[in-house]
């Protein structure tokens, strides 16, 4: 009978007008946050402190004086040096959806009125892998802080040598480590902030060999992964292995800073460091 007919459901208009992508729950406690509540709060969730991944844009707001970064060599794009498969699409794709020529963005900057250069992995792009671009990148910056007496920052976020440069890559390691010798001889001041994650060749070069190591709350610092380090040491692994709190316990890291205190933490060692 007609009466018993179940009635159409309707849809819930407000519902399906709502944007996607307002709330992002945080990992750490579960607390829904608006993207609004992220931004103002550069990506860390209020409640529990957890630190989201941030852009390099956004990180270079958050350290540089207000309209003194000047971006360098944004123009230098990856090649592919060994005829990998498909990897110049690859990296053409990515720079068309994030923005970025590379995984690093490297310029001229002051903070608290210090003059600086600085460069910052942006992990979105290519898990910021460090091919040859991102090596010249650094280095080339390394050599302008020298040339004009600038210190140097730079904010790793990185799964380490991009395989797709094979043996190129690695020489980034060499490379940087080298040049950031000659700013020490210059007695200039190198800082150097990890955050998460920063792993691989990365770590093994440039990440930790600042004058300064700063290094976000909770975040993976380490070069091969847990499994296998467990795998090649036979041992079990401590609790807390590979966390930058971990890393501060055994010497690597000088101080853990949170992101909203980053700043204020580099214009007092800019004060004091440079000459």
């Amino acid at each position: 009978m007609g009466i018993f007919d179940r009635p159409p459901l309707r849809k819930n208009k407000a519902k399906d007008a709502m944007p996607e992508g307002l709330w992002t729950k945080c990992p750490e406690c579960s607390a829904m946050l608006h993207q609004l509540e992220l931004r103002q709060h550069h990506q860390t969730c209020h409640h529990c402190g957890h630190h989201f991944l941030l852009g390099s844009r956004d990180r270079i707001a958050l350290l540089a004086d207000s309209g003194s970064f000047e971006e360098t060599e944004k123009h230098l794009i990856s090649a592919n040096p060994l005829g990998f498969d498909r990897y110049p699409e690859k990296t053409a794709a990515l720079r068309e959806s994030t923005g970025l020529e590379d995984a690093v963005v490297t310029g001229r900057l002051t903070i608290g009125g210090k003059p600086g250069m600085i460069a910052v992995m942006d992990f979105k792009f290519f898990a910021g892998s460090m091919g040859s671009v991102v090596g010249e990148k650094i280095t080339r910056a390394i050599e302008t802080a020298i040339e004009e007496k600038r210190g140097m920052v730079i904010v790793s976020a990185s799964s380490g040598a991009r395989m797709q440069e094979g043996m190129l890559s690695l020489m980034q390691m060499a490379k940087t480590c080298g040049a950031l010798a000659r700013l020490g001889e210059a007695g200039l001041p190198y800082l150097s902030v990890l955050t998460h994650p920063t792993t691989g060749g990365v770590t093994a070069s440039f990440a930790t060999i600042g004058d300064i190591n700063l290094a976000e709350p909770k975040c993976m610092i380490g070069f091969a992964g847990p499994r296998v380090v467990k795998e090649t040491t036979h041992q079990n692994l401590p609790p807390g292995f590979q966390t930058a709190e971990f890393m501060l316990d055994h010497g690597l890291v000088d101080a853990i800073v949170p992101r909203g205190q980053m700043r204020d933490k580099m214009v007092t060692l800019f004060t004091y460091m440079m000459p």
